[in-house]
């Protein structure tokens, strides 16, 4: 479930089901077999700005649809640092970089 706050605006929401249904019709795509089921846009999302620029494209679908893959993207566009790591293994395996616990404590004296 989603609960949209005051904070976003009615165009924002609206984009945001835009995009919802634009996944969907992705996946439909690839359910069908119009879209191959390993190297698609769902598979290879999110597309950084180092790929979307590459001499080498190997994806079936146009390089722009991969970098604005919505009209309005163009001009909302987020751009993404990296490429997705591991598949789900980066999201299981978290790494924090924060200074240890004992950093934050106080010394009594």
């Amino acid at each position: 479930m989603v609960e949209p706050t005051e904070s976003e605006s009615k165009a924002e929401l609206d984009r945001f089901v835009d995009a919802l249904l634009m996944i969907r019709e992705e996946i439909r795509q690839i359910e069908t077999g119009t879209m191959d089921r390993d190297n698609n846009m769902l598979k290879n999302a999110p597309h950084s700005p180092d790929v979307l620029v590459a001499e080498e494209w190997d994806r079936p679908y146009p390089r722009e649809v991969g970098g604005y893959p919505a009209p309005w993207s163009k001009s909302f566009k987020f751009w993404p640092t990296v490429g997705r790591l591991d598949d789900v293994a980066g999201d299981r395996q978290l790494i924090c970089t924060c200074p240890p616990m004992e950093t934050y404590t106080e010394e009594t004296a």
